[in-house]
């Protein structure tokens, strides 16, 4: 009696032999969006092509994607951006992406498909991206690239990640070019009567972003221990105000300087004296700058007000931004460390705070050679 042939259970996949001597595996396979669709895997012989079976299989049952064919950047980068990056990053950051993604990825290279975008063409693409926009651009989509391609390498599907492999587009810094210290004490004594002078003196003293001044609250603000938590910020993105952790989601606690008290403290006043004049028209939100009738300040705003108050005291008008720049280079030029510059600032590594002032610590530099010089001369026979 012949041996009946053994069949692999449902779902298992099969293997037959190809007229051209090769094996055929075929199994069903999840895909990306969800459904189910056959896969097939090629070997010389049977046990090449069954090993490759088990593959797929092992795939399946650990929930990973397959696709059948490899999936367009037209297709991937969309998906990634509703599925990965919408669910575990900031609004702005979505926002930023998507905007890359529709401009410039989809239009310029989203005809290739993930399989088969090489090298070569990522950096054909950065070099006409750059020659058509600017060096900024080119590489803030290189980053947005190679992080899509990251989590396609995650999701296996694909084995390497090229974007990585492709050196970013190399940008020159902005000149900084802050507020000396006569320039920000006339600054902050033409913006005495404006409502916002409180929020000028904060963004000076401590260099708090602009989002993080409109979105501080009373119970983020501790007079009597004098300090403030920098727990949010508010922005406005498509069309309304929301509240987002801060830049880096980096919350800190940070002394008030004493200059602050005063400030505060008279705002708190006139913030209590326009809730009484708004009466029912008033809503109640806890911001510490508001309207007149308590809603948020938008955040342009408190930019406007800024510019409007350097104008009219003769000033050079600079970016609110630079403010904060201006409160780093003073407090490093006063002889504080770079790693507590960088506590106070919230910024994320202390080489952001040091490439952005690396002109104080020259000054520094050279002020600490000019004392080597002093000492050597002091010495006889030293050569002058």
């Amino acid at each position: 009696m012949a041996q009946q042939r053994k069949r692999n259970p449902n779902g298992a996949g099969t293997i037959t032999k190809r007229k051209d001597g090769r094996y055929q595996a075929a199994v069903y396979v999840m895909q990306p969006d969800g459904t189910r669709a056959r896969k097939f895997a090629y070997g010389k012989t049977w046990a090449e092509c069954d090993a490759k079976r088990r593959e797929l299989l092992a795939k399946v049952d650990q929930g990973v994607p397959v696709p059948t064919r490899s999936a367009k950047l037209s297709e991937w980068l969309p998906y990634w951006l509703e599925n990965v990056v919408r669910p575990r990053r900031k609004l702005s950051t979505y926002d930023k992406y998507e905007a890359h993604v529709r401009l410039y990825l989809v239009p310029r290279i989203g005809t290739k498909r993930l399989e088969s975008l090489g090298v070569a063409d990522v950096r054909r693409f950065l070099t006409r991206l750059e020659r058509d926009t600017t060096a900024a651009t080119a590489k803030e989509t290189h980053r947005v690239l190679r992080s899509a391609l990251s989590a396609a390498c995650r999701e296996e599907l694909v084995t390497r990640n090229v974007a990585g492999l492709v050196e970013p587009p190399r940008v020159t810094s902005r000149e900084l070019s802050p507020w000396t210290l006569e320039e920000t004490l006339t600054f902050l004594g033409a913006a005495r009567k404006d409502p916002l002078f409180a929020a000028f003196v904060l963004a000076v003293t401590m260099g708090l972003r602009r989002g993080e001044i409109v979105g501080l609250r009373w119970s983020d603000v501790d007079l009597e221990n004098r300090v403030l938590y920098v727990r949010q910020q508010t922005q406005r993105r498509r069309g309304q105000l929301y509240q987002d952790d801060p830049k880096g989601r980096r919350r800190r606690a940070v002394p008030l300087p004493a200059m602050c008290v005063a400030p505060l403290r008279w705002h708190r006043l006139r913030q209590s004296e326009a809730k009484r004049m708004a009466g029912k028209l008033w809503q109640e939100s806890a911001y510490v700058f508001t309207t007149r009738t308590g809603r948020p300040v938008e955040p342009r705003n408190v930019y406007r007000s800024f510019t409007r108050v350097a104008e009219s005291a003769g000033l050079r008008v600079i970016r609110l931004h630079d403010a904060r720049h201006g409160c780093a280079t003073l407090l490093v030029a006063a002889g504080v460390a770079p790693r507590v510059v960088m506590e106070i600032l919230g910024h994320s590594q202390i080489s952001i705070t040091m490439d952005v002032y690396t002109h104080v610590v020259q000054d520094t530099q050279r002020e600490a050679i000019s004392h080597m010089d002093r000492l050597l001369r002091r010495r006889p026979g030293t050569a002058a």
